[in-house]
């Protein structure tokens, strides 16, 4: 497998129908926005789902979240354990931070790909690994409208003479909602951490079916899609163009007052040309 040797940036394009895309806890767990009222969602969430794909894809990965694990592992300092050469050094006291990082991105597709900090309680070495996957925030093309409902419930939690009240709480939701959110990759980053082009492969399919397995209560199967997939590969390390550049050759606009699907009716999607840079432009399944 060859290191990646060029930039790649990236952008995606999705809706989310009757759905709560990502809840603020801070807020009650509301749909996030910004104080313009364009709906968000974190990069940090956006990862969780790139990470879960990949898992789905058999791919090794070591930050788990608890309702999606693979291994018995209760926690990243055991994970981080379960491999020998790793738990050795994190009882050492003069090992190699630069030996870590290696083991631990030849290990784990997510730290070679987005970076991690290594920092335990009761080890004297602490490593951070840069990645060369940045992902933004992605961001609604228009403000959103948060519907809220009451739920209930019809039975008791807890066996008692008296019946508890029925109110549970709230349930938000955006109606509808097309957001962008774009990336790159760092090829110089990426010799560092031995990112593969074909690892750069693995992340466009996850983009691509990034909500595949990924319903909830919140996010009910079919209410979010990824329209839109756009992959820009430049012919150097350091690109022929920047990022912010690449990244603004795309517009996306809503052509109502208030869309309800993503069609050619009601947003227009403008690419703009860049010469000498190739971009691949994939549908969402």
């Amino acid at each position: 497998m060859s290191t990646l040797d060029h930039k790649i940036d990236f952008a995606v394009i999705l809706s989310v129908s009757k759905a709560n895309p990502n809840g603020d806890p801070l807020n009650g767990n509301r749909p996030r926005q910004n104080y313009d009222g364009h709906g968000e969602i974190s990069d940090v969430a956006i990862k969780r789902k790139i990470r879960n794909r990949l898992q789905d894809m058999g791919e090794p990965v070591f930050v788990q979240s608890d309702d999606r694990k693979v291994d018995s592992h209760k926690s990243l300092r055991e994970r981080a354990d379960s491999n020998p050469e790793l738990a050795k050094m994190l009882k050492a006291k003069n090992a190699s931070s630069d030996d870590f990082a290696q083991i631990a991105c030849e290990e784990w597709i997510d730290v070679r790909s987005f970076g991690q900090v290594f920092a335990f309680k009761g080890s004297n070495l602490s490593v951070g690994v840069r990645g060369p996957v940045s992902i933004h925030t992605a961001t609604s093309i228009d403000p959103i409208d948060i519907v809220s409902t009451q739920i209930t419930k019809s039975v008791n939690s807890v066996t008692g003479d008296k019946r508890s009240s029925d109110t549970m709480g709230m349930k938000h939701r955006v109606d509808f909602g097309v957001y962008v959110f774009k990336g790159s990759i760092n090829a110089q980053l990426a010799e560092k951490t031995g990112f593969t082009n074909e690892d750069a492969e693995k992340i466009k399919q996850a983009l691509v079916t990034l909500f595949e397995n990924d319903s909830s209560s919140a996010r009910p199967d079919g209410s979010m899609e990824v329209h839109k997939v756009y992959w820009w590969e430049h012919s150097s390390k350091l690109g022929q163009y920047s990022s912010a550049k690449v990244h603004r050759s795309l517009k996306v606009e809503a052509k109502t007052d208030s869309p309800k699907a993503f069609d050619e009716e009601n947003y227009s999607v403008e690419l703009s040309d860049l010469e000498g840079l190739s971009v691949e432009v994939l549908d969402g399944q």
